[in-house]
């Protein structure tokens, strides 16, 4: 158990619209009720011209001051201004965003009379100061480390953002645990679900403004993830901002007014819509009913259940064919599925909760977890186990998760060669090896990329290295092994190592390199399938290719060695082989049977040569 003087460790879901800390108190976890007396604290902070408000405070009053209260900044964090995904949710924020000179997006507000800039990483960070607080006055002790939560599809610098926030928040963040990852460890231990047998859960995390699913197998006190899919950048933000536009054309149609540039009027507007879509989760149809909306006129309508579903249908399908990419990824028939549970807010849903279980065949989903307290308590659980808290059953828990993309190394000029496959359980250590393009290479350029295409220029660059020192060889002569190795946080090395020489560059590729946005991943695994023909058939031209020049070059090596051949033979191969390699210039796209061609040419001539030997 960790000292009274290192502080006590916590865990904290930081959700887009809510958040929520817990820890192990009175022999277990604990849900800590903020200074409201609710077990969720509003991800919202507000500046006035005395204060600053953070929580319950800031959400109250967000109505009369719309364009100095903060909210969403988890939808910002990490990413660029540039990103379209932001250019999109600016038109929904009654607050001003602008970029910094590195097109890092700023809150922008007046406080205290002066104009300020804030990043994601420092509002996240007051968000955090906020649960640290509460988590103290609840514990009645310092509280230094925490396990903070992220979406499973976070990239690695919306991860080191989160981390970031948490440092200037003055924690130490122990650990960044995925999303699912925690709420399945809540499940575990609420409902004793250790099964020596083996039980395969799918977790269907649908929150304020994130989507994951995640296939997990229980066995023993081993948390196996199989596979993730998910999506940053969907969840009852987008379902309610989709029922504001849609009051917004009503109004415009009925009282021949467009109150969308007025921040104040659709702010009252959406925290009316996010009633709404609550009330219908357990109604039918529910009212808006808002005196003096816009210019003194009021609105008052009535919204459907069914009417709510037809405005986000797309959503939810896209919410049913990311369940269906997790379970191929996992190569798991949904009939093998055991459990659905549900986390996150919107999964409250009725019509998600339908289509669910639609495509599970019946299958009843189990609701009985609290979704809103799932993910904080299973932080709180690894908090525990990491500072030596907890009981046994929660020392005994085994996590294995898993890496979102493949990651490889670049080889034959333009391909991934891939050495961790996607859904590879981490920490983990891979090996390849390859060899030299080019006679008498004394170098190598190791690029590393992540990606589910075939050539490198469709992946993303993560780093790059130079491999020096390789002694002169013919082409394809020396033996070079590429390592990467990846912790339990993510961290990842690759080294190069010359086999002959023993010489080896190692390189760490750390989170600050602004990897890949939520839309950069999914496009590539979407891509990967789309573009699957296209691929295969630019693999078999570049085999093609490599095996004809790989004959060449084998040829005219053993030809240029044989002792028993004529000066006559030895030029007429050279002559045949100076040929092909100015062909060769000219040709490196030709199609694959072009190339298989050229070898039967090639062949007409070395054959005869190679038998005097």
């Amino acid at each position: 158990m960790a000292g009274k003087g290192e502080g006590r460790a916590i865990g904290i879901d930081l959700g887009t619209t809510y958040s929520c800390a817990a820890a192990w108190q009175h022999d277990r976890i604990e849900i800590i009720p903020n200074d409201q007396g609710n077990r969720t604290t509003p991800s919202y902070v507000a500046f006035t011209d005395s204060e600053r408000l953070i929580g319950d405070a800031a959400k109250n009053q967000v109505a009369n001051n719309p364009t100095r209260t903060i909210f969403d900044a988890k939808r910002l964090i990490g990413r660029k201004f540039s990103d379209p995904k932001v250019q999109d949710d600016m038109v929904h924020w009654p607050f001003k965003v602008i970029p910094d000179p590195t097109d890092r997006p700023m809150m922008v507000v007046n406080y205290k009379g002066e104009e300020k800039q804030f990043s994601a990483e420092e509002i996240s960070s007051m968000v955090l100061t906020k649960m640290k607080l509460v988590a103290e006055a609840y514990l009645g002790s310092t509280v230094k480390n925490a396990v903070v939560t992220v979406p499973a599809y976070f990239n690695d610098s919306q991860r080191r953002a989160t981390k970031d926030a948490g440092a200037i928040a003055g924690l130490n963040v122990m650990r960044i645990i995925n999303e699912p990852t925690a709420a399945v460890i809540a499940y575990v231990l609420d409902k004793n679900a250790i099964s020596y047998e083996g039980k395969n859960v799918l977790i269907f995390d649908l929150g304020g403004g994130t989507f994951d699913v995640s296939l997990v197998t229980i066995k023993g006190g081993i948390i196996k993830v199989q596979a993730i899919a998910g999506d940053t950048h969907l969840g009852g933000q987008d379902f309610d901002n989709r029922m504001v536009n849609h009051f917004v054309k009503e109004f415009k149609q009925k009282k021949n007014k467009d109150i969308s540039g007025n921040p104040k009027a659709i702010r009252r507007l959406k925290t009316a819509c996010e009633r709404a879509k609550r009330f219908l989760s357990s109604a039918f149809e529910t009212t808006i009913e808002i005196e003096s909306l816009y210019e003194g006129i009021d609105l008052f309508s009535t919204i459907t259940r069914a009417k709510f579903g037809e405005l986000n249908m797309d959503l939810f399908n896209q919410c049913i064919e990311l369940v269906k990419m997790c379970l191929q990824d996992a190569k798991m028939e949904k009939s093998s599925v055991d459990e659905v549970v549900l986390v996150g807010g919107s999964s409250r849903i009725p019509k998600v909760q339908q289509m669910l279980q639609e495509l599970f065949d019946g299958k009843e989903v189990c609701k009985s977890i609290n979704p809103d307290e799932a993910v904080a308590y299973g932080a709180a659980a690894l908090a525990a186990m990491l500072s030596g808290e907890g009981n046994e059953k929660v020392q005994n828990l085994v996590l294995l998760d898993v890496t979102p993309l493949s990651l490889g190394i670049e080889c034959n000029g333009d391909l991934m060669k891939i050495i961790i496959p996607r859904n590879t359980t981490i920490p983990t250590r891979r090996e390849g090896f390859f060899t030299t393009l080019s006679d008498n290479q004394t170098f190598v350029t190791i690029k590393v990329y992540e990606g589910e295409r075939t050539r490198t220029k469709d992946n993303n660059l993560l780093g790059k290295f130079v491999l020096e020192g390789i002694p002169p060889a013919p082409r394809g002569v020396p033996s070079i092994k590429e390592c990467i190795d990846i912790d339990e946080n993510g961290i990842m090395s690759v080294s190069a190592e010359d086999m002959a020489t023993r010489n080896k560059k190692k390189i760490i590729i750390t989170n600050d390199r602004g990897r890949l946005s939520k839309q950069d991943i999914e496009k590539m695994v979407q891509d990967a399938d789309k573009y699957k023909w296209e691929d295969d058939e630019y693999k078999k031209k570049v085999n093609a290719r490599i095996a004809v020049e790989d004959y060449a070059y084998g040829m005219r090596n053993t030809i240029r060695c044989a002792a028993n051949l004529t000066a006559a033979d030895k030029k007429k191969m050279e002559d045949a082989f100076m040929s092909f390699m100015q062909w060769l210039e000219s040709n490196k796209h030709a199609e694959a049977h072009v190339f298989k061609d050229k070898m039967k040419e090639l062949e007409t001539v070395f054959k005869p040569i190679s038998t005097k030997e």
